[in-house]
Order: C-alpha cells, then structure tokens, then sequence
C-alpha cells in the first residue's frame, strides 16, 4: 500500500499534467476560433463553385475537359488527409480506421489502389501495416498556407492526366462542431458533374473568348479550391477535437488528484489514530 509521500509525489506528478493539458487547451481554443472562421467562410464559395462549374458544363455538351473524363482504368489514388501530431482524441484514430475500410472497399470493386498521406499520423498508421504508400506529406498543418493546397492539387491533377490513376478520392475530417468532426469520402478526380435538378436550363450562356479557354482556367482552380477547403476543415476540426481531449484530460485530472488527496488524508488519519492508540496504551500500562 502507497504511502503518504508517495502520494504526495503523485498528486503533484498529475497536478503538473494538469496544468499541461490546460495549456494545450487554451493554445487549441485560441487557434480554432481563426480556422473555424476560416473554414466555414470558406463553405459557401467552394459550394458555389462547384455549382457554377457544373452549370457552365451543363450548357457546354460539346466542351470536355479533361478532369470531367471518367476513366475505365481500375486504379485509384485515395487521398488520406490527418494530423502530424497527437493528442487529439480518436481524431486520427477513427479517420485511419475509415480510410482503411474504403481501401477495402474498392480492392473488392477490383481498383488497384495506392495511399497519399497527408500527416504524420496517419503515415506511421499505414506504414506500420504496410499499406501501399505512393507519397507523403507531412508538417502541412504547421503553418498552412495556399500554397501547400495548390502544390497537392497541381499534384494529383498531374498523376490524373498522365493516367496513372483513373479515379481520385480523398478521405478528411470535416469541422462539424468542437466535440465531434464528421468523417467524409469525397471524389476529387474526375470532377464530378452537377446534379441533373441543380441545372437551371432556361439560362442562355454566352462564353467569351470561348469555353475552352474559360474550362482551362476554371476546372484547375476548382480543384484547387476543394482541396484548399478539405485542408481548412481537417485543421478546424483537429484543433476542436484537441480542445474537447485536453479539457477532458484536465477534468480526469482533477478527479484524481481528489481521489489521490481522499486516500492520502485516509492514510494520515489512520496513523495518526494509531499512534494516539499507542500514545493512550503506553499511559495506562504505567498507571
């Protein structure tokens, strides 16, 4: 049974923990209010141009681009978006979990299927269990700027027209509250067309100086702009989800340095009694 300096160590050990995981709290609180901001400003524009692309393609039959092609080839690049550092709940843990069942799944529809991994984390998973890594990414998250989204979108549009894959996914952690993020399966590449309904047919488009100069311009930053909005989201939620585990970390903290202090004052207060029973004991032998 711990003694009562021995529990004194481990009451102040969990008490420096404490004060630890309240900074990181504090350090995530105060980094998410600028990503969450950024993130959901950023919602309505990649929405809108994904609508406008679509509709613009929608009243252009006779214009095809490229990145609109869908390819019989059977291989896909997924594209796994996750942290370089932990700390961060089941943040990683079940956006891993998720990646790895869509591997699966298209290995059953008969793609063959290689990994680009953005984050430490989710490297060392895949690595660990040999999984088919093409690249890797890593510290995007450190100081993320456009650039890093532009280089990987330039990157995979690059792999897509070679024809090295027919078919580009990509797996992230959307911000969807501070408590929980919600994990999506998006297809990056070929751009996937507008819904038949979202189409408006009676507008009249007129393209100047011609579609294919607008469709060469505009399908490569639409890319761009999805994956600069997947990266925004996945850093939103990383960071909610690190606020949500350091301040459940502080509270199970809390609760055992007073379960700690319960039993060490316990243990103070038996011996105490014990050595007044001697003390008393002692006395009445002497009378």
């Amino acid at each position: 049974m711990a003694n009562v300096k021995d529990l004194r160590k481990r009451i102040k050990s969990v008490k420096n923990t404490r004060q630890i995981t309240r900074a990181m709290k504090m350090v995530a609180a105060a980094k998410l209010r600028r990503a969450q901001n950024t993130a959901l400003a950023q919602r309505p524009y990649g929405r809108k141009m994904a609508e406008v692309l679509g509709a613009l393609a929608a009243h252009s039959n006779a214009v095809t681009h490229p990145l609109f092609n869908e390819s019989e080839l059977k291989k896909t690049l997924l594209v796994v978006v996750t942290s370089d550092r932990g700390l961060c709940g089941s943040f990683n843990t079940n956006l891993n979990k998720r990646a790895a069942v869509r591997f699966q799944e298209l290995q059953a529809l008969g793609h063959e299927v290689q990994l680009y991994v953005i984050g430490r984390k989710g490297r060392d998973y895949f690595r660990r269990r040999k999984y088919p890594i093409l690249k890797e990414k890593l510290n995007v998250f450190s100081r993320l700027e456009y650039g890093d989204a532009k280089h990987l979108a330039d990157d995979l549009m690059e792999m897509f027209l070679a024809g090295q894959f027919g078919r580009v996914e990509i797996v992230y952690n959307e911000f969807l509250s501070v408590m929980q993020p919600r994990i999506v399966v998006e297809t990056l590449l070929p751009v996937p067309p507008l819904e038949a309904e979202k189409t408006d047919a009676a507008v009249d488009y007129e393209f100047e100086p011609n579609p294919e100069t607008i469709f060469a311009a505009l399908v490569p930053w639409h890319v761009r702009t999805q994956v600069w909005r997947v990266l925004q989201e996945s850093y939103a939620a990383e960071l909610g989800s690190r606020m949500s585990a350091m301040d459940a970390a502080s509270r199970n903290a809390g609760e055992m340095i007073d379960s700690l202090t319960l039993t060490m004052n316990k243990i103070r207060q038996a011996a105490i009694t014990r050595e007044l029973i001697e003390v008393v004991s002692g006395a009445a032998a002497l009378t």
